[in-house]
């Protein structure tokens, strides 16, 4: 069953690269008391991904600083490597947008928002969505029906109801 709008994210715990290599991040600490907009992408470096979602919300960031959002983070189920390398490459680090590698998609599992295709090369990957998020639990939920779209889990379809 997927998480649907009233209900509090699961706990969880992502990876990031730190100075030193993997660190692990916490979801919850980062979501008390706070609003933020979290997005998930099938993998770094596919078409719609790097073309479309990730750009959406690097040209919104200061519109949604300006609406109070504490933070943006991008989730995806690659390992934290690849995730940095993706969110420098696409200008998403520079731009302040929260890259967590949700490796093993344990927390995308947790939300039902796993999905496989095998002939795309895609096996255990994140359905496309962005949520809005307030002290952890979800307040507008936008998942794609398709994988390789990326219409109402855009940066200015959330901002419009943030």
């Amino acid at each position: 069953m997927s998480i649907t709008v009233g209900d509090k994210l699961p706990a969880a715990t992502f990876l990031r690269m730190g100075a030193s290599g993997p660190e692990p991040v916490e979801l919850a600490p980062r979501l008390a008391g706070k609003r933020v907009v979290i997005f998930a992408l099938p993998g770094a470096y596919t078409g719609p991904c790097t073309t479309a979602h990730v750009p959406s919300f690097i040209r919104t960031k200061p519109k949604f600083d300006a609406k109070g959002i504490a933070e943006i983070i991008c989730i995806a189920v690659n390992d934290p490597h690849v995730l940095k390398a993706f969110g420098d490459s696409t200008g998403a680090t520079k731009a302040g947008i929260t890259m967590l590698s949700d490796a093993e998609a344990t927390f995308t599992k947790a939300m039902g928002m796993d999905f496989t295709a095998p002939a795309s090369g895609l096996i255990n990957r994140s359905r496309r969505y962005a949520m809005l998020v307030e002290d952890g639990v979800v307040k507008e939920l936008h998942a794609e029906e398709s994988n390789g779209t990326c219409d109402i889990s855009g940066g200015e379809a959330m901002l419009a109801v943030v």
